[in-house]
């Protein structure tokens, strides 16, 4: 997992009551620069939504499982903010 996201997912994702589990998938090396995670919602999926995590220069899928991916968006935006 790419620095940083495992705590923001305990802390932040998997304590959410809507939230039935968090598969972490793949990790690619983007050109972008930086050493702050940033979390955003990419789009709803069947089973739930995925996100994006980048921290320096490495890029991660994550997928969560949950029947509100609409409730999750919210959530990561406002964590955003």
């Amino acid at each position: 997992m790419i620095k940083g996201l495992r705590e923001f997912l305990e802390e932040n994702i998997s304590t959410l009551d809507f939230v039935d589990g968090i598969i972490p998938g793949e990790i690619k090396v983007g050109s972008a620069t930086g050493e702050n995670l940033i979390v955003k919602y990419k789009y709803s999926t069947v089973s739930g939504a995925k996100l994006i995590a980048k921290s320096g220069s490495s890029i991660q899928e994550v997928f969560v499982v949950t029947r509100f991916p609409e409730k999750l968006k919210e959530v990561i935006e406002v964590i955003a903010e």
